[in-house]
């Protein structure tokens, strides 16, 4: 009895790190090629705003990271940087900043769902028509499926009072 319990621990145990490592994994062998220089050379010259993604926001953790540089013009947002790998991810422009989890999803009805972040090494995301980025102040990395925070870059300071 004993052994037929701890062959089924071993096996759940082994399983269940496999469904892990499919999670992390599936996500970078799918993932298309990122945008090439030029590409992200025609946005930097047309951004109107710069952000930062930074490593270490208090909601990312050493699995769910952004880094780099944020460039946003009127019809595409561009990463020049890198991006924990996962599944689903979404790009949302946010009224205000939102470093967390709770602080995104107390906002997340005001904000703005961009489009799908498919590569981990830099992405190049259209604007749709009919959204105004100078009405927002904040990029976010949102894991749909997780519901978990990814990063956010602010890229427009809100005016202070004087």
């Amino acid at each position: 009895m004993r052994r037929w319990l701890i062959l089924a621990i071993t096996h759940v145990a082994t399983l269940s790190l496999g469904f892990a490592a499919g999670i992390y994994a599936l996500p970078i062998l799918t993932a298309p090629p990122p945008p090439d220089a030029a590409a992200f050379a025609s946005t930097e010259a047309e951004a109107l705003y710069t952000g930062r993604f930074e490593r270490r926001l208090e909601g990312s953790d050493f699995v769910h990271w952004g880094e780099g540089e944020v460039k946003v013009s009127r019809d595409r947002i561009a990463h020049i940087g890198r991006l924990s790998p996962g599944p689903d991810y979404k790009l949302y422009l946010a009224p205000r900043f939102a470093g967390t989890k709770d602080a995104f999803l107390a906002i997340k009805n005001k904000s703005r769902r961009i489009g799908d972040v498919k590569t981990f090494d830099g992405f190049l995301i259209a604007v749709p028509a009919d959204v105004d980025v100078a009405a927002f102040n904040t990029v976010v990395i949102w894991c749909e499926a997780f519901d978990r925070f990814i990063s956010a870059a602010e890229y427009r300071r809100p005016a202070r009072a004087s």
